[in-house]
């Protein structure tokens, strides 16, 4: 998903989506251990999109605090 989309969205959004991309991140890693990963670089992608959510979320933290 892109930072714009990702802006646009409100904070409980964006909670219920970190929450989202953890639960997809446990999976893949636990299918990477089992061996039944098919796609490896999907668990780049989701560590990526996590990273934006936290900066996206800390970003509407500080503008509110300002």
């Amino acid at each position: 998903m892109k930072a714009n989309k990702l802006h646009d969205m409100t904070v409980q959004e964006l909670n219920n989506k970190l929450m989202e991309l953890k639960n997809e991140l446990f999976n893949l890693r636990f299918q990477l251990a089992t061996g039944q990963l098919e796609n490896p670089m999907r668990v780049k992608s989701v560590r990526k999109e996590i990273a934006r959510t936290k900066t996206i979320l800390r970003e509407k933290e500080l503008k509110k605090n300002a």
